[in-house]
C-alpha cells in the first residue's frame, strides 16, 4: 500500500505535464502558418527548441544535482508555461525565445521527474529496486492514453478557437503538476552522474546514447515535416497526430508482450 501511494503521488505530479506536453504537438505548424511566417521560418522556430534542448542537455545532470530534482521539476513547469504563452504573440522573437524556454523546460521535463522518481524509491523509501518498471510500465501507458486523447482535445479546440488554443489549455496542467510537486514533494540532490548512478556500463551507454540519437533525430524530421505534408489534403491534425500516438503505444506494448513471451528481444 505504501508503494501504491508513492506511485500515485508521482503520476498525480509528472502525468498533468506530460498531457500539457502532448497538447502542444498537434498544432505547432499550423500555429506558426497563421502567423504568415514562410516554412524556413517555421523550421528555425522548431531549431530553437531543439538546439535549447541539446545545449542545456550537456550540462542538465549538473544543473539539476546543484538546485535540486523537485525544484527542477516546479522550474519546468514554469518554463513551459511561459513558452506556451509566448506563443500568443505575433512577433518573431517573441516565438523564439518561447521555443527556447520550452526545450530547456521539456528536457528537464523528460529527465528531473525521472530521477526524482528514482532517488526517492531507491533511497528515501528503500523499496526494491525491481519494483522501479512496474511504476514505468504505468506511466508508459498512461501517457499513451494521455497522448492519444490530447490530438482529439487539441482538435477540438482548435476547430473552435483556432491554432493557439491547445497552447493556452496546455498552462493550467503545468500549473497543476507545478504546484502538486511543490507542495506534495520531497527535495533531494544528486551525487554525479545520471540520476545519482555513477560511472559503469561506459560502453553501453555510449552505444545506446549514439543508438538513440540517430533515432530521435530522425523522429524530429518526422515531426517537423509530417503537418505540412498531410495538412493540404485535409486531414485534421490533431486526429492524425491521434493515429501516430495510438500506433507508437501499441508498439510499445507489443514490444513488452514479445519481451515477456521470452522471445529473443532486450532492451539494450
Amino acid at each position: 500500500p505504501a508503494f501504491r501511494r508513492f506511485q500515485r503521488q508521482f503520476q498525480l505530479g509528472f502525468l498533468p505535464a506530460l498531457a500539457a506536453d502532448w497538447l502542444q504537438g498537434p498544432h505547432l505548424f499550423q500555429l506558426f502558418q497563421s502567423r504568415g511566417f514562410l516554412q524556413s521560418q517555421s523550421a528555425a522556430l522548431y531549431s530553437c527548441a531543439f538546439a535549447s534542448s541539446l545545449g542545456f542537455g550537456l550540462f542538465s545532470t549538473f544543473f539539476m544535482d546543484r538546485l535540486g530534482r523537485k525544484r527542477s521539476c516546479v522550474l519546468s513547469s514554469l518554463l513551459c508555461s511561459v513558452s506556451c504563452l509566448l506563443q500568443l504573440s505575433r512577433d518573431f522573437l517573441a516565438l523564439a525565445a518561447g521555443r527556447i524556454l520550452g526545450g530547456v523546460g521539456t528536457s528537464l521535463l523528460f529527465s528531473s521527474f525521472e530521477c526524482w522518481y528514482i532517488h526517492e524509491h531507491l533511497e528515501r523509501h528503500d523499496f526494491p529496486r525491481e519494483w522501479i518498471p512496474s511504476t514505468f510500465s504505468r506511466v508508459a501507458l498512461w501517457n499513451g492514453v494521455l497522448a492519444v486523447a490530447a490530438g482529439a482535445v487539441a482538435e477540438l479546440l482548435v476547430q473552435g478557437l483556432g491554432p493557439v488554443a491547445p497552447f493556452v489549455a496546455a498552462v493550467p496542467f503545468l500549473a497543476f503538476s507545478g504546484i502538486f510537486t511543490g507542495r506534495s514533494w520531497d527535495e533531494n540532490h544528486g551525487k554525479g552522474g545520471w540520476c545519482g548512478a555513477g560511472p559503469r556500463w561506459e560502453r553501453r551507454r555510449l552505444l545506446l546514447g549514439t543508438v538513440q540519437g540517430l533515432v530521435e533525430g530522425a523522429i524530429l524530421i518526422f515531426i517537423f515535416l509530417w503537418t505540412p505534408a498531410l495538412a493540404p489534403l485535409g486531414i485534421p491534425l490533431g486526429m492524425a497526430f491521434s493515429g501516430f500516438m495510438a500506433a507508437s503505444a501499441l508498439g510499445s506494448a507489443l514490444f513488452r508482450r514479445a519481451v515477456s513471451g521470452g522471445l529473443r528481444l532486450q532492451p539494450l
